[in-house]
């Protein structure tokens, strides 16, 4: 689309500091597989950090400040986070772009995510940037309805998508993740990024 773009492998140099920073929001707040409205446990375990977190279950979907799972705020974004997604947001076009959220999703093999929009952020005139660590997968982005046909986007380890603006509110998943070959992951030695794909999804939701 006009305001969206993949940057191929952008997050690879700032890789070591991006799993760090994964590691310390994990010892905090673990991955959960959270409940869909309808009653659905959702395949793709997830958590959150920032001043906001995305959450899910017989009540809606919402933003909240803390962690339904401990009842404390969700960690702090990790620095790193921050810089990062500042930086792919003006490689793609948007400046002054500072997330207060951070959805941080995990697939395994055979792990899906359904088309969806975001729309739960109040301010839709920010991008979402949403980097890729680890198992490949395939994206599919879709029209403003649901019912358009999406095309299919392969994104790799280090891929970063970014996508605002008339673009904002296009439809948009995950197909199910395959299974992949070992050797895939020699590069990538840190246990977080084995056998799996680690999804980090920075938005400005307050």
């Amino acid at each position: 689309g006009p305001q969206a773009c993949v940057l191929r492998g952008a997050a690879l140099a700032g890789m070591p500091e991006l799993i760090a920073g994964l590691a310390e929001v994990l010892a905090r707040a673990p991955f959960r597989q959270m409940v869909t409205p309808g009653g659905q446990t959702m395949s793709v375990a997830l958590t959150n950090c920032g001043a906001l977190g995305w959450t899910s279950d017989r009540r809606g979907y919402r933003y909240t400040p803390l962690d339904p799972l401990s009842g404390e705020p969700w960690p702090a974004m990790p620095p790193a986070f921050l810089q990062h997604a500042g930086a792919w947001a003006r490689q793609a076009g948007f400046d002054g772009f500072q997330p207060d959220a951070c959805l941080i999703n995990r697939y395994l093999p055979g792990t899906r995510l359904s088309l969806h929009q975001d729309r739960n952020e109040r301010d839709l005139g920010a991008p979402i940037v949403s980097a890729s660590l680890g198992a490949p997968a395939v994206f599919l982005f879709g029209g403003p309805a649901r019912s358009d046909r999406p095309e299919k986007v392969l994104l790799e380890h280090g891929d970063v998508a970014v996508w605002g603006g008339v673009d904002r509110l296009r439809f948009h998943g995950v197909m199910p993740l395959k299974e992949a070959p070992d050797h895939l992951f020699q590069s990538m030695p840190h246990p977080l990024l084995q056998g799996q794909r680690v999804n980090l999804t920075l938005r400005k939701a307050g």
